[in-house]
């Protein structure tokens, strides 16, 4: 059970910010966004490479489980969680159900990466860091002042990586910009590696009442098949935090790695129009689509021809019966749209 690093895969949220293709029902991680794989199968994919890996984790909400066992292969683990509580309690299940020198690679499920080759070595070196008790968080290489990310500030040098000097929370534009122009800011991808028994003991000092609860919820809880369902009644008792705040923020054993990998978390339309390749005009379109005269526009449509004269910078997404027409610079509030919640 310790050989190998152990992928654990996070499957929450709802990705309302890509409605109407994602849904509550059918959100991002499992959609096919960009090339033939899913977010969530390219996530299982960059994890599978040679002998380095054990079969992954996944945690994720009762009800996209059918989607996880369709997308997903033999011979994983599935955590079922009761109920959505942020990244710290989803990390803390996985790291109960392991061995304590078990090395953790904590993955979102739905985030997009050009370069697997600096992917994996960046896990080679998080990985000989976490095997000498550290925490250690994955620095992805700024390449703006990106305002909707949190931001890790490099300390000093150490073999492998570096001391992490401060996380910040998502800063507003002119900090962001003065945090680029530094050099000594990374974004916070999500991405951690560690062994199980240093982040249970750390969660432990800073957050004791869910760790107890966690291993509560693990010991009280049922295997089936592939699953394990944690007691519902023990989890629905833990605070909801994210792994930043409950830990990352407050332990004095962080490290950093920082890596350059062409990573996006693809939060929104705009995001996923950057991932994909342009053609004329800085336009990306997919699906019948007519543009003339128009400049950085999206177009993402299943199945209506969509036409667009004299446009710039507009994102028209049309799913089924719901469609969606929008300033580019407005992608942050689509989240806000009543259909998007439902």
């Amino acid at each position: 059970m310790t050989d190998g690093i152990h992928p654990v895969i996070l499957c929450g949220g709802s990705g309302t910010r890509l409605w109407p293709r994602s849904r509550a029902d059918r959100p991002k991680p499992f959609l096919r966004l960009l090339g033939e794989q899913s977010l969530f199968e390219a996530t299982l994919a960059r994890c599978r490479a040679g002998d380095r890996f054990a079969p992954p984790m996944v945690v994720a909400g009762a009800r996209h489980i059918e989607h996880v066992e369709a997308q997903g292969h033999p011979g994983m683990r599935i955590v079922v969680e009761p109920e959505g509580r942020n990244t710290a309690p989803a990390i803390a299940l996985a790291a109960a159900l392991l061995p304590e020198e078990a090395i953790m690679l904590v993955c979102p499920s739905d985030h997009y990466i050009a370069d697997t080759g600096a992917f994996h070595a960046a896990v080679d070196a998080a990985v000989a860091l976490a095997g000498q008790g550290r925490l250690v968080a994955f620095g992805i290489a700024p390449d703006r002042p990106e305002t909707g990310y949190g931001y890790i500030q490099r300390g000093a040098a150490i073999e492998g990586g570096y001391e992490v000097a401060r996380f910040v929370e998502k800063p507003n534009e002119a900090l962001a910009r003065d945090f680029v122009a530094s050099g000594e800011f990374s974004w916070n991808g999500g991405i951690f590696a560690f062994r199980a028994g240093t982040f249970l003991e750390e969660l432990a000092r800073h957050r004791p009442a869910m760790a107890e609860a966690a291993r509560e919820a693990v010991v009280r809880g049922s295997d089936n098949g592939p699953r394990f369902h944690p007691s519902a009644s023990v989890f629905a008792g833990i605070e909801a935090e994210s792994v930043d705040y409950a830990v990352m923020e407050n332990t004095a054993r962080a490290a950093l790695v920082p890596v350059d990998m062409g990573w996006s978390d693809i939060g929104n339309w705009v995001a996923l129009r950057e991932a994909r390749e342009a053609g004329e005009g800085g336009n990306v379109v997919r699906g019948a689509t007519e543009l003339v005269g128009c400049r950085n526009v999206m177009v993402d449509s299943d199945g209506p021809r969509v036409s667009c004269i004299g446009l710039e910078d507009v994102i028209v997404v049309v799913d089924g019966d719901e469609v969606l027409v929008m300033r580019a610079g407005d992608a942050q509030k689509v989240g806000k749209l009543g259909g998007a919640s439902g």
